[in-house]
């Protein structure tokens, strides 16, 4: 590892660049380049300048840990952030382990705590469990399906939706796993409305989801069955078309049309960096941004790169991102949950969710 002073502190970014998921590719990248570069623009990460290398998360995760591990042994490493599947993720933590600091910045199913391992993404607890519960206490819903991607984001979450869905007096009725990458959902659309599902949670990744809303919508079942999805973006939505999107309700800690201070503040500094053509910065993209940020927060309050030192000081850590200023707990930041519905380019907020007894 480069002690340099004078060197650069060097981040591998583990971003999809390809696959289904790489629609949020573009935004990613752009989102950390203006983390490193207002981080340069201070006094970079121990003085050092912040420099990015890419890494495609968007592969098998095998072959995504076998480059971080690859880097690290060569010394060209001294930390990874990134957006990139639970999949993924669980590949590179056993390289990165009390080697060097992993910042996960995209919404995971929970539970994990290991050394060096800090996440800001949302969880199924303070995510998607509040929006079930608006949803079944605002429209009465009761029969609720399940279709999500075949790994252990969308397995995991969707245990926990069915357990809180019986504690509310409603069941899952169907639910079903499609390999990541899967495009042909038509058997899937008429499991749905064969089973009278009056609800259906959504736990598809990137291109998958797109092709699923269409064929959804196509199939009309949007007309008596209402959408709720934990991971849908600006990129996604407009990929999906506007009229596949009625009835989508979608939870999550931040979107473009978030009229906060940091919110403003972050999509002004975006678009003087990279111009009014840059993708759309939704919730995946700008949590790049916040990976950098706190990445750069941690490491500086420790003084130093070592995982030991940096997991000492973890809880004295704060920083502000694009969803204002937040706060470390036990390797977690928790951040405030906004309940949208779908337009045709856009989100319209419905306003905070908690988790009732909150």
């Amino acid at each position: 590892m480069n002690n340099d002073r004078f060197g650069t502190f060097r981040v591998g970014l583990i971003f999809p660049m390809s696959g289904p998921f790489g629609i949020v590719g573009p935004s990613s990248e752009l989102s950390a380049q203006l983390a490193r570069d207002e981080l340069n623009a201070s006094d970079g990460v121990l003085g050092r300048r912040v420099e990015l290398i890419s890494i495609d998360g968007g592969r098998d995760p095998a072959h995504v840990a076998r480059e971080v591990a690859t880097l690290l042994d060569a010394g060209a490493l001294d930390a990874v952030a990134g957006m990139h599947t639970s999949a993924v993720r669980r590949a590179v933590i056993p390289v990165t382990l009390n080697r060097i600091p992993y910042v996960y910045t995209s919404l995971y199913e929970g539970g994990d705590r290991y050394s060096g391992l800090f996440i800001t993404g949302e969880t199924p607890a303070n995510q998607l469990v509040p929006a079930l519960e608006f949803l079944v206490r605002e429209f009465g819903r009761r029969r609720w399906a399940i279709v999500g991607n075949d790994y252990v984001w969308p397995r995991k979450s969707a245990a926990i939706t069915a357990t809180r869905l019986r504690g509310l007096g409603a069941s899952v009725v169907h639910a079903e796993f499609a390999p990541v990458g899967t495009i042909d959902f038509a058997t899937t659309v008429t499991e749905l409305e064969r089973s009278g599902a009056d609800a259906t949670v959504v736990l598809l990744i990137g291109d998958d989801a797109v092709y699923f809303h269409q064929q959804f919508a196509a199939a009309g079942l949007d007309v008596h069955c209402i959408r709720l999805s934990p991971l849908m973006d600006e990129n996604m939505l407009l990929a999906a078309g506007g009229e596949n999107t009625h009835g989508l309700y979608v939870a999550s800690g931040y979107f473009e049309t978030l009229a906060t201070e940091a919110s403003l503040g972050f999509s002004a500094r975006f678009a003087r960096s990279f111009g009014v053509d840059a993708p759309i910065v939704g919730a995946l993209g700008q949590s790049c941004y916040e990976g950098i940020k706190l990445l750069g927060a941690l490491v500086n309050r420790a003084g130093t790169a070592d995982v030991r030192v940096i997991e000492s000081v973890s809880d004295s850590v704060s920083f502000t991102g694009a969803r204002g200023h937040l706060f470390l707990s036990d390797g977690h930041v928790s951040q405030p949950i906004y309940l949208a519905l779908a337009g045709a380019v856009d989100f319209d907020i419905i306003g905070e969710i908690r988790p009732a007894g909150d």
